[in-house]
Order: structure tokens, then sequence, then C-alpha cells
């Protein structure tokens, strides 16, 4: 019986994974859990592998769309002068920008 064949959180979901099994592995992970937290993190991992067995039921895609470039190919082009990067600039400095003084 799988988590799927019953209803998700009911009690044959808890036999998917066992209380015993989420307890083993809190101790690993050194967390305190009591019963009825492991009962409810049990039913949690069997809606979660609920989920998983619904991937397999996905058909697969047998061909790969074909990928087309949509950006344009390379080109050098000449770019700006320093003067004229520097037109618009509200302040300059022996051909830099100069920015706010950061103290």
């Amino acid at each position: 019986m799988t988590a799927t064949d019953e209803g998700a959180g009911s009690d044959a979901d808890a036999g998917v994974v066992d209380p015993d099994e989420v307890r083993h592995v809190a101790d690993l992970a050194r967390v305190d859990l009591d019963d009825e937290e492991a009962t409810a993190f049990a039913e949690q991992f069997a809606d979660v592998l609920d989920y998983f067995a619904a991937l397999d039921e996905v058909p697969e895609v047998e061909d790969e769309p074909d990928l087309v470039n949509v950006m344009r190919a390379d080109e050098v082009r000449d770019g700006l002068s320093q003067e004229e990067a520097l037109a618009n600039a509200p302040d300059s400095e022996a051909g830099f920008f100069k920015g706010p003084k950061v103290s």
C-alpha cells in the first residue's frame, strides 16, 4: 500500500513513514519530538512522498525543443570619447567623473 492509495493524512499514510523512523531521524538530528509531533511529521512525509509519486506520472518529453539564439551577434563599434562621456557629467576633474565626497 502506498500513500496514494488512501487520502493524504489518513491513518493508512502513517504506515508509509513510520513515526518510529521519524523519531530515529529526529534523534540523529538531536531534535526532541513528542509522539504527537512524530505522528504529524510522519503524515507530512507521506504527503511529500505522494508528491514525488505524482511526479512519476508526468509524461516524459521525447524531444528537446530546438533552442534559438535570440541575442544579436557581437559587433565592434566605436565608443564615446572621453570628452563625450564626460560632457553630461555634473562634475569632472582631470578627465574623471567626480563624485560626492564620502567621509
